[in-house]
């Protein structure tokens, strides 16, 4: 940094410093918070995704017992779920300016088995689609835990960058500057008294 080394250069300089080190300050404690934020988000995170595998397993089991019991191309001719108006609905709150769903669920809708043949449909293709549906509404759950872990660890890179650069580079700067000020004053200072000095010798 090129200042003049003045008085008014030096205050200024100082203060600003105060401001970049109170900005510094407030950053450090973002970081903080961001990252346990974080870990809260990643422990639902791993429940949720436990959970996904698990109806995940489910739901594979179910559509072998159908697969088994009707063969897939009579598993292709079962009915399907209709579902009008299905739709996601979510819940928000801003954490520092970042958007995080706090519930997100799949609302089907109205609807049922659809078509002729209802009755026909066995309790294994049921059970079939029960399980999956368990399954997509987990996927819902997920996405939304998923989609906040991103933004969060995005707003945390940004915040650790900032930080870093008014502690690594920024900062020093502005105490370099600020010391050679000092110094150059003193130096004036001094020579201001030498002249005055050697002029009263005069």
């Amino acid at each position: 940094m090129e200042i003049t080394p003045t008085r008014s250069a030096l205050l200024e300089s100082r203060d600003d410093r105060q401001v970049m080190r109170e900005g510094y300050r407030f950053l450090d404690e973002k970081r903080l918070l961001l990252a346990s934020e974080i870990m809260h988000q990643f422990a639902d995170y791993r429940r949720l995704h436990a959970d996904y595998l698990e109806h995940h397993r489910q739901a594979i089991a179910a559509l072998a017992d159908a697969v088994t019991l009707h063969g897939l191309h009579g598993l292709h001719l079962v009915p399907v779920r209709e579902r009008e108006n299905a739709r996601i609905e979510r819940r928000e709150r801003f954490f520092f300016g970042v958007p995080l769903v706090e519930e997100v669920r799949l609302v089907a809708g109205s609807g049922g088995v659809g078509g002729a043949g209802v009755e026909a449909v066995s309790a294994v293709t049921r059970r079939c689609a029960d399980r999956f549906e368990v399954f997509l509404h987990l996927s819902s759950a997920l996405a939304g835990v998923t989609g906040n872990l991103h933004r969060l660890l995005a707003e945390y890179r940004r915040t650790e960058r900032r930080a870093r650069a008014l502690e690594d580079v920024i900062l020093p700067e502005l105490d370099e500057a600020i010391h050679e000020m000092e110094i150059r004053l003193e130096e004036l200072d001094q020579e201001e008294a030498i002249r005055v000095r050697l002029g009263g010798r005069i």
